[in-house]
């Protein structure tokens, strides 16, 4: 390996940028600008081995990481100039904490005295982003001594474990550098001095011999016995969750079941739906069901074992706040999971890796409460089955249930924030598919939900994304990665022409401000927007051409699948159509 020694800067970005390799670092998204120069020049020359991905807007390459990473379960890191450039990462920072997924921010810097006295392009970096990061240092002024070097590889390596353990998250490190920023020979004698010295005794072998990928993380497996406390009439709740191994994380928790005989209560972003096939106590319907207040009483369980976060839906979380039952949350995560301050024994670890040494309990639980849930659970789905079907006219509510039916086995399914995980959660079928969800439920944003659904699609299987229009238009200039995007993704859109969430609150009643202020239609004519980034774009006017176009899906490519829909109508028929469903249960259980 050739090292640069013709300045400062140049060795340091490769010290910095050979130690990130080292440890399994496999890609980097590139934000163009200057004073970030040493960083993007030693990526480039290490592109054999990291995939180096440039993108203009730093918001979009924020969470084009923040795909990448969360697909892959591995820091990526995202490289960005001095002055505002890093700021457009933050809402990416925050949503990477909230889900814990691992990046890394290099924000490239001034040195300390071109700080606070007006030159171009600074302004204060360090704790740019506040609490969010798992750790965050300002970096030294480059320096060519072995001890320096020496420093910079273990803090590389400190701030990589970081951002992986004991829970991952994203990691800010600011850089500074002097000039000169390319890789040209540096004019200052005493500079020039210390690099022909190092140079002349720099030992690459002996350097890097400790540098691995092979980390040795504690690994938290458990013997936790089941305790008496669980042996009693109760719910599995599958929420929020996207593992890096979806059938063995699936095949625990139906493990888990089949000993309790518990219903699995499955969030429709979480794989349980689409592994349906090995766990017979899945309830999808739950939302519906406990509309009915008749049955939800009958259905109040003794405990509640949640594993993942919390469910999106309102009726749920009332539902377990009204019975206030004991909880025990089953989830690695270091934060607070319990925004209802219920009665909550929080249990740290993966559900996987729980001990299944008293398999002998099994049977025991309550077979009249558990065939109460799966006879509400047939009922409401024959009926939502039924309606939808039926249902000819394109309208919102529709397209997940279909997606949950059509769909290429295994596909990646990137679910939009507002409408669209709601109507996942109300409609989508459990199934045998396998189908990948993947979501930005940290923050509950949508903030770079087009970049993220390129980063989670690059490079992988033929992916799909379900977006309203607002989600999409506020990210638009994620289309400017089509030139470096591998892979295909088909994002289906639901042009309701504003936003639908918002006719489902109370504000809708009042007009004005509502249509102008919350709603805000933006009327874009998106096979004219699709023109502009080169994007392929096509206008669906049936469910059954929505379906071919769905399986077989295309190899390679960004393709828009537009659905217009009527968003008052929708809103009326979701508002009439789950209580309507609800109630009929009441005289049938």
């Amino acid at each position: 390996m050739s090292i640069g020694f013709r300045n400062i800067n140049e060795l340091w970005a490769f010290i910095f940028t050979e130690t990130l390799k080292r440890l399994g670092l496999n890609c980097v998204v590139i934000c163009p600008g200057s004073r970030s120069t040493p960083l993007t020049v030693a990526f480039a020359q290490l592109s054999k081995d990291i995939e180096v991905i440039p993108i203009l807007d730093e918001r979009c390459a924020a969470f084009f990481a923040l795909g990448r990473a969360r697909a892959t379960g591995l820091p990526v890191a995202v490289v960005c100039t001095s002055g505002t450039a890093g700021a457009n990462f933050y809402s990416a920072v925050v949503e990477a904490n909230l889900s814990r997924v691992p990046l890394l921010l290099l924000t490239a810097d001034r040195p300390q005295e071109l700080r606070n006295c007006h030159s171009g392009q600074t302004i204060e970096q360090l704790r740019l982003f506040g609490s969010y990061p798992n750790w965050q240092v300002e970096l030294a002024i480059p320096s060519a001594t072995m001890e320096m070097l020496a420093y910079l590889r273990q803090t590389t390596i400190y701030a990589f474990e970081q951002a992986l353990y004991p829970v991952s998250g994203p990691v800010h490190l600011n850089i500074p550098f002097r000039d000169p920023l390319a890789p040209i020979q540096d004019d200052n004698h005493l500079n020039t001095a210390s690099l022909e010295l190092l140079e002349s005794t720099f030992n690459y072998q002996e350097f890097f011999a400790a540098v691995t990928d092979k980390f040795q993380f504690p690994i938290r497996h458990s013997l936790f016995s089941i305790p008496q406390e669980w042996l009693k009439r109760g719910i599995i709740i599958a929420g929020v969750a996207q593992p890096q191994q979806p059938p063995k994380y699936c095949s625990a928790i139906a493990k888990l079941a089949s000993i309790l005989k518990f219903p699995v209560l499955a969030e429709g972003l979480s794989p349980v739906r689409n592994h349906a096939s090995i766990n017979p106590y899945i309830i999808s319907s739950y939302d519906l069901i406990l509309r009915n207040q008749h049955l939800a009483s009958k259905l109040t369980p003794e405990v509640v074992i949640q594993i993942g976060e919390m469910p999106t839906s309102k009726e749920l979380r009332k539902w377990l706040s009204g019975n206030n039952s004991q909880r025990w949350i089953i989830e690695p995560s270091n934060q607070n999971l319990d925004a209802l301050h219920g009665r909550v024994v929080h249990l740290r670890m993966n559900v996987e890796n729980i001990g299944w040494e008293d398999e002998e309990i099994r049977g025991q639980g309550d077979s009249d409460y558990v065939q109460m849930w799966l006879n509400a659970q047939g009922q409401v789905r024959e009926k939502v089955d039924q309606i939808l079907a039926e249902k000819k006219e394109l309208f919102e509510s529709k397209v997940a249930w279909l997606l949950s039916q059509v769909l290429p086995p295994q596909t990646p399914l990137f679910i939009a924030n507002s409408m669209p995980v709601r109507d996942v959660e109300f409609f989508w079928k459990e199934n045998n598919l396998e189908i990948k969800p993947f979501f930005n439920r940290g923050a509950n944003g949508i903030d770079g939900t087009l970049s993220t659904a390129l980063g989670v699609a690059h490079g992988q299987q033929s992916s799909v994304m379900l977006t309203g229009d607002l989600a999409l238009l506020h990210d638009t200039n994620g289309f400017l990665i089509r030139n470096k995007f591998i892979g295909h993704l088909t994002i289906v859109l639901i042009n309701n022409n504003g936003g639908g969430i918002f006719e489902m609150l109370p504000i809708s009643e009042f007009e004005p401000p509502f249509e102008e202020l919350f709603a805000t239609p933006q009327n874009i004519d998106f096979e004219q927007l699709c023109k502009t980034y080169g994007v392929e774009y096509e206008l669906i006017t049936s469910w059954e051409e929505l379906s071919i176009k769905l399986n077989p899906l295309p190899n390679e490519g960004i393709r828009v699948l537009e659905i217009r829909t009527n968003r008052k109508l929708d809103a009326k028929w979701r508002k009439e159509n789950l209580i309507k469903i609800s109630k009929n249960l009441e005289f049938r259980i």
